[in-house]
C-alpha cells in the first residue's frame, strides 16, 4: 500500500476526513521509522466542496487522482441518501481490482449504493445501523462492533471509530509495530477493545459502582494466571454473576473474550519482536499450548501464528536444535 485516495463529497465531515488525513497523511519520523504514503483528497468536481460546520473545502483534484490508489477511502457526509454516479463506478472498479476500500460512519452508505455490501459484513455508527440493514438487505450489518474488515473492505463505525478501523488496517497491512507506533502518534490506543454497544444510551447497570480498571492492568501483567471468571471474581470482590455484568458493562466484552483478545494481542508482540518458539509463546501468554495459541490467533487475526511471524517479525526465525545423536550410533 502506498498510494491513498480521500473522497470527499458536499455535507463532509471535518471530523472524519481529519481524522482519515492523521492516518495517513503523516509525513516521515525519523524516530517512528513510519511509512509515508502518496496522500490526495479528490472530489468528483474539483473546487468547492460544501462543509456543515462553518467553512467549505477548496480541493483542486478531480477522481482521476484515485484511479491507481491503493487504498480509496470515504470521508463521511450528512447526506447520506444520493452520491455522484462517478464515485460509485470508481468504488466498483477498486473492488473488482481488490484495492483496499474503507469507509466508516455515513460513509458506508456510499459503500452500498456502489453494491460493494451484498453479501459482505459491515458496520456504521449505531444509530444508522437499522436503517442500512434496511437500505441493504444483503449485507450483514454488525452494529455492536467499532470496525469490520471483510476481505479488502473495511468499515468502521461513528466518530472516533475510524481510528480504531485505520489501525487495523495498518497492522493487517504493516503489522503490529507499525500501527502501535501511530497510535502512540496520535496519542490513542492501538487496540481499543469492547465495541460501541458500550456507548449506546441504556439505563445504568444495576451493578457496582467501583471501576474495573486496576483489575484490566491486572490481567494484561498476569496473562499466565487464573483468568476464568470465578478466580476474577474473587479478586473483584464480586459474585461471579455481579462481576460478569459489570465486565460487559466497562469493556463491551465478556470477560472470556477480553482475555482472550489480550493473550493474542500479547502474542503478536512477541511473533513480531521475538525469537521464542510458538509454544513458548504460547505458555507465556496463558494458552498454555502451541494449538491452542494457533486456534485463537487465527480466529483473531486471519492467519496462523507462523505465517504471521513470517510476514511481520523483526527477529531472526529460531532454528530448530540439531536432534542428539543416540548412544553410540
Amino acid at each position: 500500500m502506498q498510494n491513498v485516495a480521500v473522497i470527499v463529497q458536499d455535507d463532509v465531515e471535518p471530523f472524519g476526513l481529519g481524522a482519515l488525513c492523521e492516518l495517513w497523511a503523516e509525513p516521515y519520523h525519523a524516530e517512528d521509522d513510519n511509512p509515508v504514503f502518496d496522500f490526495v483528497v479528490c472530489a468528483p468536481r474539483p473546487g468547492r466542496v460544501r462543509g456543515v460546520s462553518g467553512f467549505d473545502l477548496q480541493v483542486p483534484n478531480s477522481l482521476d487522482a484515485a484511479a491507481d490508489a491503493d487504498l480509496i477511502c470515504v470521508a463521511p457526509n450528512r447526506a447520506i441518501t444520493e452520491d455522484d454516479p462517478q464515485v460509485l463506478e470508481l468504488l466498483r472498479t477498486a473492488d473488482e481490482d481488490g484495492r483496499h476500500v474503507f469507509s466508516h460512519c455515513s460513509a458506508v452508505f456510499t459503500l452500498g449504493r456502489a453494491g460493494l455490501l451484498d453479501g459482505r459484513r459491515c458496520t456504521t455508527h449505531w444509530r444508522y445501523a437499522e436503517r442500512l440493514a434496511q437500505m441493504f438487505p444483503a449485507a450483514t450489518v454488525d452494529p455492536d462492533v467499532l470496525y469490520v474488515s471483510d476481505g479488502n473492505l473495511t468499515t468502521g463505525a461513528g466518530a472516533a471509530a475510524v481510528l480504531d478501523a485505520g489501525l487495523h488496517l495498518m497492522r493487517k497491512v504493516f503489522g503490529a509495530g507499525v500501527a502501535a507506533t501511530a497510535a502512540r502518534r496520535m496519542v490513542v490506543p492501538p487496540h481499543r477493545d469492547g465495541g460501541q454497544s458500550q456507548y449506546i444510551a441504556r439505563a445504568v447497570p444495576d451493578c457496582e459502582a467501583r471501576t474495573l480498571g486496576p483489575l484490566l492492568v491486572w490481567i494484561t501483567e498476569n496473562l499466565r494466571a487464573d483468568l476464568s471468571v470465578d478466580a476474577l471474581a474473587r479478586r473483584a470482590h464480586m459474585s461471579p454473576r455481579t462481576f460478569a455484568r459489570r465486565f460487559r458493562a466497562e469493556t463491551g466484552q465478556t470477560p472470556h473474550a477480553w482475555v482472550i483478545a489480550q493473550r493474542v494481542a500479547a502474542a503478536e508482540e512477541m511473533l513480531e519482536t521475538g525469537e521464542g518458539s510458538v509454544e513458548w509463546i504460547a505458555d507465556q501468554v496463558g494458552f498454555g499450548n502451541a494449538g491452542t495459541l494457533r486456534q485463537h490467533f487465527l480466529r483473531e487475526r486471519g492467519v496462523s501464528p507462523q505465517t504471521y511471524r513470517r510476514t511481520f517479525g523483526t527477529a531472526p526465525t529460531p532454528i530448530p536444535a540439531a536432534p542428539t545423536a543416540p548412544a553410540g550410533g
